[in-house]
């Protein structure tokens, strides 16, 4: 039977401010609060004369997905992975695809509720090689992210963190030595995006991503979703490519993805095909060895090719592969060049499936 948890903890991302409000430093929002006051991000607030986190152990709900949904075309592909997120989001950005999850303010969208260990034996028994911290973002529930984490890596499961990369020091340190792949959403690439659709700042996001590059060994991708008339110009891909490149080096691999009208963007039109594609060639002639098309049917742009010889290295149809020509030290199997990332001898077969699941079932 599931013992109940308590949902709200102490954090020790936070100080208390000389006019009596209480900081939280978890991330670069800095909220300010008085007692009873919750942050921006609607799961934290100051409590008692310190920040507490109100929704430990409950979840909007768990789901095994395709890991290239995250997506991830180079961590352990075509393997499932046990998904879920809180509610609440640190950033509030207009276009939100999962707005209902991030911006939701009701405890009902908090209807599953899991112990970490509950989570790791749940993801065992279900054959799941990795577990994901999405929907909203990590950062926000970060206490309850490391100890599923640490459970996880007891049996020999991964940690998977999407997120937006807003996240302050010592906080950025605290979750992702628990991480062992992440995918960061690179939203635009100019302050003036960020602060005008996003209410946040590009330079932190960038912080992040310099330190997973040069200070971990966390495996991570880039998102990129591209949205028509904001950040979709030529110019802004061609300054952030040769910065991925120049900062990050040519292996981090860089996703561009449809934007669907949604949430408070519901008059701007769907991103064209051509544009993706368009972002991708420009990337790779910037030296992005692997980019990709996403939210759009498109098996060039979705598949990996060695970056010397050209060959097709994986195929993928949506998130089925097909064509696979890697070796099993994760080589091309016609000229040997090494594929960055991480392999296994043989490419997992979860293909496209979603399969939601209640963890009631697992809990002891």
């Amino acid at each position: 039977m599931n013992q109940q948890l308590n949902d709200t903890i102490p954090t020790v991302y936070w100080h208390k401010l000389e006019n009596g409000r209480i900081q939280c430093d978890v991330c670069p929002r800095e909220c300010k609060l008085q007692n009873g006051q919750r942050g921006l991000c609607f799961v934290r607030m100051a409590q008692d004369d310190q920040i507490v986190l109100t929704t430990y152990g409950r979840s909007s709900g768990f789901c095994i997905d395709p890991i290239e949904k995250k997506p991830l075309n180079h961590f352990h592909p075509g393997t499932p992975i046990l998904s879920f997120g809180t509610a609440g989001c640190n950033l509030a950005c207009k276009f939100c695809q999962n707005w209902d999850i991030s911006k939701s303010r009701e405890f009902d969208t908090l209807a599953d509720q899991a112990a970490p260990q509950t989570i790791a034996r749940a993801a065992e028994q279900l054959g799941c090689r990795s577990v994901a911290y999405t929907y909203n973002d990590p950062t926000i529930f970060l206490e309850y992210a490391v100890d599923v984490a640490q459970a996880c890596h007891e049996r020999g499961i991964y940690s998977v963190a999407v997120t937006a990369g807003y996240i302050n020091e010592p906080a950025r340190r605290d979750l992702y030595r628990h991480m062992d792949a992440a995918n960061v959403d690179l939203k635009g690439f100019t302050e003036k995006f960020y602060q005008q659709l996003c209410a946040g700042s590009l330079s932190p996001v960038l912080d992040t991503l310099l330190y997973l590059k040069h200070e971990t060994n966390v495996w991570f991708e880039i998102t990129n979703l591209l949205i028509p008339g904001q950040n979709d110009s030529s110019a802004e891909l061609e300054a952030m490519t040769r910065w991925v490149v120049d900062e990050l080096g040519p292996d981090v691999p860089l996703h561009f993805t449809a934007f669907h009208p949604d949430y408070k963007m519901m008059d701007v039109p769907r991103t064209p095909p051509a544009t993706l594609t368009r972002a991708r060639h420009i990337a790779q002639a910037n030296g992005v060895r692997y980019a990709y098309t996403g939210n759009v049917h498109d098996t060039t742009g979705s598949s990996t090719y060695c970056h010397a010889c050209g060959q097709k290295l994986i195929e993928r149809d949506w998130y089925v592969l097909g064509e696979w020509n890697l070796a099993e030290n994760g080589r091309c199997r016609f000229c040997h060049t090494p594929c960055a990332g991480h392999f296994d001898p043989q490419p997992g077969k979860w293909g496209a499936r979603r399969q939601p699941v209640k963890l009631a079932n697992f809990a002891v």
